[in-house]
């Protein structure tokens, strides 16, 4: 895929030997996010969810001169409403180095054209309500942000309580 004539990039799926480069983008975006402190992500704690057995997450990454520039993980959900399945995208991040070429365009299209072509009824995701330059691209892409929703989270310590 390219951005320009003199900037190009491709964005392929994730493959085994990008799950280091996976787990320092994914501290990259901690970082950004303020959220470091909740990171838990390592190379061998990620690889058995996008590439074991029983995974339960896709990735896609962004190249660009044999680098790894940005990433999507995402997954299937499911709208009993629509009584179909969905994705839902995880994280998407680009280093800040690569962003205004188009490559988080592209990897957000790509998620999106994944979902059209397994005729999914949904493509959801998240997005932090300090962070307006996301927003607007969003927006930008065609996404709609849900005033009215809030996301419910139950983990760790209070995750074993609430299951008990």
């Amino acid at each position: 895929m390219t951005a320009d004539a003199s900037e190009s990039f491709l964005v392929r799926a994730a493959e085994l030997r990008d799950v280091t480069t996976i787990v320092s983008l994914i501290r990259e975006l901690a970082e950004f996010e303020h959220l470091s402190h909740l990171l838990q992500v390592t190379p061998e704690k990620l690889r058995p969810h996008l590439f074991g057995e029983r995974a339960v997450v896709e990735a896609l990454v962004a190249e660009s001169a044999g680098d790894v520039v940005g990433f999507a993980v995402f997954f299937t959900n499911f709208s009993t409403f629509l009584a179909q399945p969905g994705l839902y995208l995880e994280d998407l991040y680009v280093q800040p180095t690569q962003r205004g070429r188009g490559v988080g365009e592209a990897l957000l299209s790509r998620v999106g054209r994944i979902a059209v072509e397994r005729e999914y009824g949904r493509f959801e995701w998240s997005v932090l309500d300090w962070n307006a330059n996301a927003i607007r691209f969003y927006e930008k892409m065609g996404a709609t942000v849900m005033p009215d929703w809030r996301i419910c989270r139950v983990t760790g310590e209070a995750l074993q309580r609430f299951a008990a």
